[in-house]
């Protein structure tokens, strides 16, 4: 059972070209307590970026038009106070790691993602 978050509703971005683990992360935020904004597209979701302030950004490795590294540099060159959490069903490079603040396997995102999300809004380090 997963516990609602508490305190101010925080905004999250969700980026992925997957209609499914879109409406999977809408629900596990929702549930919880954010606001979430979705996009299936990385430019989508940069477009956002520049007309909303957000208290973390979810992205996806693996996209077409623009991966996750050239995402999170393109958020980090608009909005360098955002966390950027990075989720890939792969390993990441070494270089993207240390260019976001979480990384979260979609292998145990089922009980990892939540609780990593919440950390980066409350400020703490995953």
């Amino acid at each position: 059972m997963s516990q609602a978050y508490q305190g101010p509703q925080k905004m999250l971005l969700c980026v992925d070209d997957s209609p499914s683990i879109l409406e999977y992360e809408r629900r596990l935020f929702e549930r919880s307590g954010y606001a979430v904004v979705t996009a299936e597209s990385p430019r989508r979701g940069l477009r956002l970026a520049t007309l909303f302030s957000f208290d973390a950004v979810l992205v996806d490795y693996w996209m077409p038009e623009m991966n996750g590294h050239e995402f999170a540099y393109e958020i980090r060159r608009l909005r360098p106070e955002t966390p950027i959490v990075m989720c890939s069903s792969s390993e990441i490079p070494e270089e993207t790691r240390r260019l976001v603040d979480a990384f979260v396997s979609k292998n145990v995102a089922h009980k990892e993602l939540l609780p990593t999300v919440t950390r980066i809004c409350d400020g703490l380090v995953p």
